[in-house]
């Protein structure tokens, strides 16, 4: 099993990098685990919602271009099926027992196109908050770390 983060929107803030490193750091020996992050499409202050609405469909070219053939895409979004670390866990083992490549979609700040979210296999929210596009990446690789030291018996997770 494979893991890709597909994001949209380059030059995080040290301090997310900073922490992104350091856990797919730890997963390192437990998964395989890439990033990938796409530019995100140019905004202006007189952007209408049409044209924002164009720059949202550009970005989802983008993520359904970068897609590999063998990858299932999960799209992150508040909507979304929300997971409580038990169940990303036994999530993540169904996942490397069918042996099967993961997308995570995370979009840009005004969320993910149309055609992402509907070629995506599900969705899956991280909380029914809105959260700073920065911190999603960081959330979602704690958040697969958590998971995966839990399958392991290791004592990081406590609930």
């Amino acid at each position: 099993m494979k893991i890709r983060i597909i994001t949209i929107g380059q030059k995080m803030p040290t301090w997310i990098e900073t922490g992104y490193q350091e856990y797919a750091k730890r997963l390192g020996p437990m998964m395989t685990i890439q990033r990938l992050e796409l530019p995100m499409a140019r905004r202006s202050k007189t952007d209408s919602e049409a044209d924002i609405g164009k720059l949202i469909q550009h970005e989802g070219h983008s993520i359904l271009n970068a897609l590999q053939p063998r990858e299932q895409l999960i799209a992150l979004e508040v909507g979304g099926r929300a997971l409580s670390t038990e169940q990303l866990a036994q999530t993540l083992k169904q996942w490397r027992n069918d042996g099967q490549d993961i997308a995570l979609c995370i979009g840009g700040p005004d969320g993910l196109s149309e055609a992402v979210r509907t070629q995506a296999a599900w969705h899956w929210s991280l909380s029914p908050l809105t959260l700073p596009h920065p911190m999603v990446r960081l959330i979602v690789i704690e958040q697969l770390y958590r998971a995966m030291t839990l399958l392991k018996g290791h004592p990081y997770h406590r609930a």
